[in-house]
């Protein structure tokens, strides 16, 4: 009897489907697998879709639930699947009663529902409250621990689909979330790392709309234990002054950010509806590192969006020396159905793979003009395993003889193009 989950996508999906693991095995489920689906993009459905089909062959006897991103945008095509036994939508997935009914509709129907028997989704922008989500038991022994604050995002960039599975905006209140630090702190988690869909757009909805520097400020004040806050990637444009503040002032906080920048082309970022300009990019940057001179930073970028030429292109491939990046994280384009851009002139897709190619190329260089610039340098490791660790800049450490969780003041003495020595 077990409850296994098998997860796609982003950080915070990864975070929910040990909320989704401990729900189910309080329902009294058996024998299941969930698959916790990503939408973001067509390749990411595709590889949800194959997976289910092997978990079948290889585990006929189990039941398998699908939820996430993908099964709350596309129900009836999972369900549509014979392979598929229930289809749980995203707010779903974390209630307590969506899978005790889960097994009650399985006792009943042991070989199976129809198809419009199997899905269990409602409108998730009908969801306005958000239920804070201590997932104390999966983090325990872990070095970093993550807490989501937020969920849904109340913007519509033309490429994205993810607010159609996540909904609008909503926020985890402001002491739920330092009561959720300082119990994983005195859990012995050294480092916490602060997860949303939207971060930056944390506590529009709540009274008083705090913003997410204030509530940066708070677990710092009120968590004085805390070694090292970390941010999982924010929108610049959304930043406030009182999280300036607190880059510039406070060193629990990690002198790293990853942006949402998608593109370095005016013209292709008005095309995607996103809220800032090249020039808007690159002051941001410019900014920080004049108030945390040690700043590392990581950026999302999309290659080969609708309409791009070769010249658009070459911004956002330029970007990276002009914000001063070290990590990227690239997308190749992928038309999403329902969404503006899938109906703007597409980019051929040999075109689009060869852009990917070059900005991760760029992206390796920038990553080993950073490693090469903290050799010699003194930092902060925070020990991930017997073999691995992250400076305070994310970069990662390869190291032996130091348990793991800890933090250890290393002297760095080299590197070989992906990982610092100590």
């Amino acid at each position: 009897m077990s409850v296994d989950v098998i997860t796609f996508g982003c950080r915070l999906n990864a975070y929910e489907s040990e909320i989704v693991r401990r729900q189910a095995e309080r329902a009294g489920l058996g024998e299941t697998v969930v698959v916790n689906t990503c939408a973001v993009t067509n390749e990411a459905v595709a590889q949800a879709r194959q997976s289910i089909r092997k978990l079948k062959r290889e585990r006929p006897g189990a039941r398998i639930v699908v939820t996430g991103c993908a099964a709350q945008t596309e129900p009836d095509m999972f369900a549509a699947m014979a392979e598929v036994d229930r289809v749980l939508g995203n707010d779903e997935k974390l209630r307590a009663e969506a899978w005790r009914d889960a097994r009650v509709t399985f006792d009943r129907a042991p070989f199976g529902l129809a198809q419009e028997q199997k899905v269990a989704v409602a409108d998730i922008m009908a969801v306005t409250e958000m239920a804070p989500h201590l997932v104390e038991g999966f983090q325990r022994g872990l070095p970093r621990a993550f807490v989501q604050i937020q969920n849904g995002c109340d913007h519509r960039c033309t490429f994205c689909i993810i607010p159609y599975g996540r909904g609008n905006s909503r926020s985890v209140p402001m002491g739920a979330v330092v009561n959720q630090v300082r119990a994983l702190v005195e859990g012995g988690h050294a480092e916490i790392v602060l997860t949303g869909v939207d971060l930056t757009s944390y506590g529009a909805d709540l009274p008083g709309t705090p913003k997410l520097g204030a509530l940066v400020r708070q677990i710092l004040r009120h968590v004085p234990e805390l070694q090292r806050l970390r941010l999982s990637s924010i929108d610049s444009v959304e930043v406030d002054r009182d999280l300036l503040d607190v880059i510039a002032s406070d060193a629990r906080l990690m002198p790293h950010l990853h942006l949402s920048l998608q593109a370095g082309d005016d013209l292709i970022l008005k095309r995607m509806k996103r809220r800032h300009s090249r020039a808007d990019a690159i002051e941001f940057c410019e900014l920080v590192r004049r108030l945390r001179p040690d700043i590392a930073f990581g950026a999302d970028i999309i290659a080969g969006f609708p309409t791009e030429t070769e010249e658009m292109f070459a911004r956002s491939l330029d970007l990276v020396e002009q914000c001063g990046l070290t990590f990227l994280h690239v997308f190749p384009y992928s038309a999403r159905p329902g969404t503006p851009a899938a109906r703007m002139p597409q980019v051929k897709g040999e075109v689009i793979k060869q852009r990917a190619r070059r900005l991760r190329e760029a992206g390796d260089r920038a990553l080993r003009t950073r490693l090469a610039a903290d050799v010699g340098a003194a930092r902060a490791v925070l020990i991930e395993s017997a073999t691995q660790g992250r400076t305070e800049h994310f970069l990662p450490v390869a190291v032996e003889g130091f348990a793991p969780g800890t933090v250890q003041m290393l002297t760095m003495r080299g590197h070989d193009g992906a990982r610092l020595s100590a």
